[in-house]
């Protein structure tokens, strides 16, 4: 394979300014690849090693390090599952909700950036006083808290959770 270059580009560099790449082999021209195994002694392959014989690299896995430990048996191992079914709770503290007047929701806590989420369920947890009366509705509270809002004078509601269908039997409406 022959390499060229333009001979605009010869006018515009010195021979000896030109630059390995800017070396561009002919327009339509191909290299053919080399054919291992054909030849005497070698045969396109090297000296020795793994990839020389017969078989090469085909006989292992990917994983495979040469008898070294596989980096996936040496990265350390991630522990235990994610439950599907988990009840993911999104927290809130009484303390929190001494700014609130009136009645609070989901709806309400998502517009203070007290929660990400007005969807996802939400937990009240007792961590901090409250000294309000305050109409709560939320999905579940603690029992702490639960007793901290009744003490306050306030109200707390837990909204009825819609219970998942036993396999087999199909939901009622």
């Amino acid at each position: 394979m022959r390499f060229t270059i333009s001979s605009a580009k010869l006018t515009q560099l010195n021979f000896f300014e030109m630059q390995q790449h800017q070396l561009k082999p002919r327009k339509g021209s191909t290299k053919r690849g080399k054919r291992k195994g054909i030849g005497d002694t070698y045969g396109g392959k090297g000296n020795k090693g793994q990839k020389a014989r017969v078989g090469g690299r085909s006989k292992y896995g990917a994983g495979f390090e040469g008898g070294q430990t596989p980096i996936i048996r040496r990265l350390p191992k991630l522990g235990g599952f994610i439950n599907v079914n988990r009840n993911a709770y999104q927290a809130v503290n009484l303390g929190d909700l001494e700014n609130f007047e009136g009645e609070v929701n989901a709806l309400t806590l998502k517009k203070a950036g007290l929660i990400r989420k007005a969807n996802q369920p939400v937990k009240i947890l007792s961590f901090g006083k409250l000294t309000q009366k305050l109409s709560i509705k939320v999905d579940a509270a603690s029992a702490s808290a639960i007793a901290a809002i009744e003490k306050a004078g306030g109200k707390l509601e837990l909204i009825a959770k819609k219970a998942k269908p036993v396999k087999g039997e199909k939901a009622t409406k």
